[in-house]
């Protein structure tokens, strides 16, 4: 198994095997019941906090580019409109990746889904970031939006605020798709 298969199995393992603790599931030998605490518990902590900081953090580290696949029939640097850029490419974590296979209302905790905005020549200008955490935004489904530059710094609106968090542009635009999870893009197969 290679390590793009290792890292889409991860969270599946870790979420069968939290739920099937939780429900009281299939009972399994002594050594077997041990193992999958740190999992979910490295799972948790794997999931990157509601700053800019941490979200650009948690994308170098994963590797998102490498690991985490397309958004599902999408290519790299399709056409785009503004205000994200003229080309796209747009990436998803597993936990993401595995709702929209399976055809979800709504994408659950710790979803992330990452778009690269790219200039008409092809060179990369923002990365713009959507995460879902339970609690953080109740009022828009709960996303937490950034936008960093391609250098990895946080953007910033012309009054100075940083691109982090219960942003009014993004809720705003984001809003005109509360019925399908404020997500614009629909899932081709």
């Amino acid at each position: 198994m290679n390590t793009r298969q290792n890292v889409r199995l991860f969270p599946l393992l870790a979420l069968t095997t939290a739920a099937l603790t939780a429900c009281g599931g299939a009972e399994a030998p002594q050594e077997a019941e041990a193992e999958p605490a740190p999992a979910v518990a490295a799972a948790v902590a794997a999931a990157a906090d509601t700053t800019g900081a941490a979200i650009w953090a948690h994308l170098q580290e994963s590797n998102y580019q490498e690991s985490w696949e397309l958004w599902p029939g999408k290519g790299e640097l399709y056409e785009g409109t503004q205000p994200h850029g003229m080309k796209l490419t747009m990436y998803v974590n597993d936990l993401a990746l595995n709702a929209l296979h399976a055809g979800a209302a709504s994408l659950p905790d710790g979803a992330i889904v990452v778009k690269e905005n790219y200039m008409p020549d092809g060179m990369l200008a923002a990365v713009t970031t959507m995460y879902k955490r339970t609690g953080y935004n109740p009022d828009h489904a709960d996303w937490f939006f950034t936008k960093h530059l391609a250098s990895g710094e946080l953007d910033q609106a012309p009054n100075g605020m940083a691109l982090e968090g219960r942003l009014p542009g993004c809720q705003g635009c984001h809003i005109s798709r509360a019925e399908q999870d404020y997500l614009f893009s629909e899932v081709t197969h």
